[in-house]
């Protein structure tokens, strides 16, 4: 069997890893399929485990899709003297572009503004260009050292000139020039979903709808899991199960706390404390701002990012406390007012909600401390085993999930004794052999299929090698080469691919995640959302009702993300987003009282 065909989750698949969750054994449980825990699964099955990954909703449902769509260094940690964070990202960016996903992390060039006056503003002038000039310098250096192989491009000075003329949209006045350098773009979802169908290729278990909601002890040591599969009909005796195993790896995010709670009964208080920090992002068409690079902002706060997005560009992020709903975290107008403000500063064509495409919100896990601001708070993660049998792992950043998730899977392999050191530096993802070839011939693959080169490019980008298995599925059905209906950027294969290789089972996991048809169209892909159902149906066997209740729940989703927009602050916003129920059979992870609902817990 290829590679490909090993990490296909289709719904057969599902149904047999079902199966096994609920007969076997396993050496490792992950719980949690964002970016951490499908790198767990992934390094723990590439070591040779008997590996298992329940995820509750959708792979990178949570936090994993909703970044800057950024593997980077984090040029600001240099300022904070953190050397080796940065020296750790660096490193993971260059392995991540150049070994083990080519084909989705690529370099995207940015612009650091510098701010001037006239010549009595001059010594300042020369010192902020030596500041941010031996920053970026720095940061390439330790890039070039540790990078494992640099991947992207060095920083180059511009004179206002010059920066103008790459971004063309900067304003003139109270500009003195412009540093350029490079940073790594990832469509953050899709190198989740590029996870952990690596990790089925190599035999583990992935199954997502499946929530855990409890654990399973023999005395004092953690045995297994309770499992419910929140796809099994009302009433069926199958919808709730026990994964047994050896270890336990919670990757929950900013859903740690809840790990913890299920251990209050037997008095024990893991020493983990995450804290949730809202970031906000717009997206805004490509015509709305002239420009070839994006651009890095210090704010009073935080640090702004606008990012070029294929036709779009992406502003953000804020950085606020956040104690509200997990599941759904909301961008007030307040979020959204905050960031056109800061863009605009620099803009020399304001920008307004007329422009905004789409609106996103993500929770950051941050492990608390004693700062008072979130952006203040350490982007380091850390490992702990509250209970024997059982690992947390929390905090972090997206760029460093590979070393998250070798760290906790290091901790299980020294309770599991003889298990090899990990392989995943080593181990392309998914997608990525071959690559660089099938690039280089895409006018060749274009001809033989019968598509525009064009095509063969967007298909390479998001899919690498596995773009053959989308050539196959149009050479065998040529309507699938159409446009999706609303997303013209999208073709209808993918929405097909999604739900027989990757694991869709809902029309928002396509429409959000397998594509961002939810945040780069203006309709948020309500226009997109028949199409998308009749195609997935196909797929899924979706009759006409099934269909209908798919469409109208995302309508209601849709429709209370822009009401939550319209809300001046996080509590109205998030009252209006919580409006539309989740898809999958449980309403929000609160208690009537706003807090998270407390997880049963058994034991034997």
């Amino acid at each position: 069997m290829s590679r490909a065909t090993a990490s296909q989750l289709s719904p057969q698949r599902r149904a047999a890893d079902l199966r096994r969750l609920a007969a076997e054994r396993f050496d490792v449980l992950v719980i949690g399929g964002g970016v951490t825990g499908a790198g767990a699964a992934l390094d723990a099955a590439s070591r040779g485990l008997k590996v298992a990954l329940v995820e509750a909703r959708d792979y990178a449902a949570g936090t994993s899709s909703r970044s800057s769509k950024l593997i980077h260094g984090g040029l600001r940690y240099l300022e904070q003297l953190e050397f080796h964070l940065v020296h750790e990202a660096l490193t993971e960016r260059g392995l991540l572009a150049t070994r083990l996903a080519p084909h989705l992390v690529r370099p995207v060039p940015f612009l650091v503004p510098l701010p001037g006056g006239g010549l009595r503003d001059l010594p300042a002038r020369l010192f902020r260009r030596s500041y941010y000039g031996a920053g970026v310098a720095t940061y390439d250096a330790f890039a070039g050292v540790f990078g494992g192989g640099r991947g992207m491009p060095l920083h180059r000075h511009l004179t206002r000139e010059g920066a103008r003329r790459v971004f063309p949209s900067l304003k003139a006045e109270g500009l003195a020039g412009a540093i350029r350098y490079y940073d790594g773009q990832v469509d953050d979802a899709r190198l989740v979903v590029t996870l952990a169908r690596t990790a089925a290729s190599l035999g583990a278990t992935v199954v997502t709808s499946a929530r855990a909601v409890g654990l399973i002890r023999q005395a004092r040591e953690v045995t297994g899991v309770r499992v419910r599969d929140l796809e099994a009909p009302a009433g069926s005796p199958d919808a709730e199960f026990e994964v047994r195993a050896r270890t336990v790896i919670a990757a929950t995010g900013v859903w740690s706390d809840d790990m913890s709670r299920m251990l209050n009964d037997v008095g024990l208080r893991p020493g983990i404390r995450v804290r949730a920090s809202k970031g906000v992002h717009l997206v805004v068409p490509r015509s709305a701002i002239t420009g070839e690079t994006g651009l890095i902002l210090r704010t009073a706060t935080s640090v702004l990012f606008v990012i070029p997005w294929g036709g779009h560009w992406i502003i953000g992020t804020t950085d606020t406390d956040w104690q509200l709903d997990r599941s759904h975290p909301a961008a007030s107008a307040r979020d959204i007012e905050y960031l056109l403000a800061q863009v605009n500063s620099v803009l020399d064509r304001p920008l307004t909600t007329a422009d905004i495409e789409g609106v996103y919100a993500g929770l950051r896990p941050l492990l608390a401390g004693e700062a008072d601001s979130t952006s203040k708070l350490s982007r380091e993660h850390a490992v702990f085993e509250p209970m024997l049998g059982l690992l947390l792992v929390a905090g972090g950043k997206y760029t460093t999930y590979r070393v998250m998730a070798s760290d906790v899977v290091d901790r299980a392999a020294h309770r599991l004794g003889s298990v090899r050191p990990s392989r995943t530096a080593d181990l392309p993802l998914l997608g990525a052999d071959g690559y660089a070839a099938l690039w280089r011939d895409r006018a060749d693959l274009a001809r033989r299929h019968g598509v525009p080169v064009g095509v063969v490019e967007h298909l390479l980008e998001r899919y690498g090698n596995l773009t053959l298995d989308l050539l196959a599925l149009i050479d065998a059905d040529p309507l699938l080469a159409s446009p999706l209906a609303g997303a013209p950027e999208y073709l209808a294969a993918e929405v097909t691919y999604a739900a027989s290789a990757e694991g869709a089972l809902h029309l928002e996991d396509v429409l959000t995640r397998r594509t961002r048809i939810s945040i780069e169209t203006t309709h948020r892909g309500l226009e997109s959302a028949e199409h998308t159902a009749e195609l997935m149906g196909a797929v899924l066997g979706w009759d006409a009702e099934v269909r209908a209740r798919e469409v109208a729940h995302y309508r209601a989703r849709v429709a209370a993300e822009r009401n939550s927009q319209l809300m001046p602050d996080d509590a109205t916003a998030d009252a209006a987003r919580v409006g539309a129920p989740d898809v999958r059979g449980f309403a929000a992870d609160r208690g009537a009282d706003g807090d998270p609902v407390e997880l049963p817990s058994s034991s034997r």
